[in-house]
Parts: structure tokens; sequence; C-alpha cells
């Protein structure tokens, strides 16, 4: 009998038909539809392996919904909505994809949100869809320059180093933050200046995050960090949403001690604070900073890799919890 696969949003059509090759696949193929827990638990009833994307909540009833369940196999770089003390103790593989895949993807995105926010193109969009077209030399959409103004990076990880990358193409000078302080040679390299938090925040122009998020990062930019802000400085995030504390956004916006933001993530995907959907400063795309047709085709096909390996008995290439297979026979 052939090993059912199921995967819970369309993915890429290579990634699929390598799997039809090997196996009975099914699919939710409605994009928009993020399957609720009745629904997750009863694919995972129907399945041998279970392939789930970045906001497929696989908890431990799911988990235990399929005592004979082979993988989870998530096309996330962390596994942040997976129990995976459940499935350990089930000696089920959890497996991910390599973070390195996304940083220059991520870093584009980045940087769209910063050029869309200071430009204001979100909202001379909107003008020019309502049929506003105001005099192009008044005064009515002036934003913020870019080039030759101060970036702080907080997070220098892959995808740090490439949103710096591009940075040095605007001129600009380039701040950074990490616990772990680059070698002087790389930071030379790259034309960065390492500061603490605290400085870099009240010096950067716009502030971009870059960090992972544990539980030290979570709610790192809250109401302190943004008293310490310039009022005429923006922030981007394409990183994780909780980093931000988004309610103490949403008051430093409606306050003016900072000019906007632009957002790729957010606290409680899907859901940004009401509050941040009102403001005309604040630019959000939905989590999309993989969203190239080459980029998730190459996700999707990595996570092919991992089940292939399940299926043939292999320890897959990617897997977060490898010690299942520590001792086994």
């Amino acid at each position: 009998m052939s090993a059912r696969i199921h995967i819970t949003q369309p993915v890429a059509e290579s990634a699929i038909a390598r799997l039809r090759a090997v196996a009975e696949v099914t699919l939710n193929p409605d994009a928009l539809h993020i399957a609720t827990k009745p629904e997750l638990m009863d694919a995972a009833r129907g399945c041998d392996i279970l392939f789930c994307l970045l906001h497929d909540h696989i908890d431990r009833d799911v988990i235990a919904a399929n005592p004979k369940l082979r993988a989870v196999a998530s096309m996330t770089i962390t596994p942040a909505d997976i129990d995976i003390a459940a499935a350990t103790a089930q000696r089920i593989p959890v497996t991910v994809i390599p973070s390195l895949l996304l940083d220059d993807a991520t870093a584009d995105i980045a940087w769209a949100l910063l050029l869309a926010v200071a430009r204001r193109v979100a909202e001379s969009d909107r003008l020019m869809r309502s049929g506003i077209f105001p005099g192009s030399q008044s005064c009515y959409m002036e934003g913020s320059g870019v080039s030759g103004r101060t970036i702080g990076i907080i997070g220098m990880g892959g995808v740090g180093k490439a949103a710096a990358r591009r940075a040095r193409g605007f001129g600009m000078r380039i701040l950074y933050h990490d616990p772990r302080r680059l070698q002087i040679a790389e930071e030379k390299d790259l034309d960065l200046t390492w500061m603490p938090l605290d400085e870099l925040l009240g010096r950067a122009d716009f502030v971009s995050l870059h960090a992972r998020l544990v539980p030290a990062t979570r709610h790192l930019i809250s109401d302190r960090e943004f008293g310490l802000m310039k009022p005429t400085a923006y922030l981007i995030n394409s990183a994780r949403g909780p980093i931000i504390d988004e309610q103490a956004l949403a008051r430093a916006l409606a306050a003016g001690r900072i000019a906007g933001a632009g957002l790729d993530v957010f606290e409680h995907e899907p859901r940004p604070d009401p509050a941040l959907l009102a403001m005309a400063n604040v630019v959000f795309t939905p989590h999309v900073g993989s969203a190239t047709r080459e980029l998730r085709a190459a996700m999707a096909n990595v996570v092919v890799d991992n089940i292939l390996a399940v299926l043939e008995g292999r320890q897959p290439p990617n897997c977060w919890n490898p010690e299942i297979y520590g001792g086994k026979e």
C-alpha cells in the first residue's frame, strides 16, 4: 500500500509531482483557507505524513490523532507552531527547511517595505486609484529620503547581512546590534558599526529587525524602545511578529513617537492589531518574505527531500528533533 501524504495548502507543482510518483497525495487546494484544528486532526488520521505550512498549528491533539504518523514535514525554518515534545515522545520526526534559502528574499521584502513606507508608495497608489493626482511638486505627498540616511539592523545573521549589502547600495550608514558581535574583518567588509541596542535606536533613521524569535527577543521593541527612537524614524519587521509589542507600536504611531512602520510579520498572525490597520503610515504585506516562485518551489522541494528520506527509512536531512534516531535499532 502506498504511503499517504496530506498537504495543508497549495505548494509548487514540481514538489507535488515528485510526491505523487511515490505516494498517494491529498491536499487542500484553497490558499486562502488555513486548516482548523478539527481539519488538521482529520488530515492526520488519514495520512502517514503531514506536509504543513507556516500557519498550521500542529498541537498535541493533532499529533495524537494518529499514533502511526510517520512524520510532520514543515515548510518553515523554525517549527514554532508544532508541538515538538509531543512529536518526539511518539518518535515522529519533525522536519524543517534551512534558513539560508530565505536570506535574500527576506532582505528584499524588508527593503520593499522600507522604501514603500518612507516614500509613501502605498498611500500614493490608493490616491491614484481613487482618481486623485495632487500637484506632483507640491508638499502633499512628501515622505522621507532613504539614500545617505542611517539604518540600524537588529540581528546580523544571514538576512541581516543581506540587508546590510542592500543598504550599502543606497550609501547608508549601517549600524547593527547583535549579542554576538561579528569579527572586525567582517564588519569592515560590510561597512558595519556595532552599537548597544539603545544607542542604535536613538541614532537610526530606519530600524530593521532581523533577529530570531527566542524568549529574550519577544517584545524586544516595546514602549521604552519606541521612546528612544527619533520621531522621524521608521520601523521595519520582516523577522517574526512577536519581536514587536504591537499594542506599543500602535501607541507610538498614534502619539507620533515614530514616523511609520513596514510590517511583513505580526504578533498574532494572521490577525494584525486593528489599530494598525487603520493607520496610513503603516505598510503591510501578509508574511510573504519568501513569496517568489523560484524560492517557494525550492522550499517545497526541500520538504519533499525530507519526506523521501522518511519513506526510505533514512534520517531526513533537516530534522528538528534528531534525538529520536539516537539508539534506534
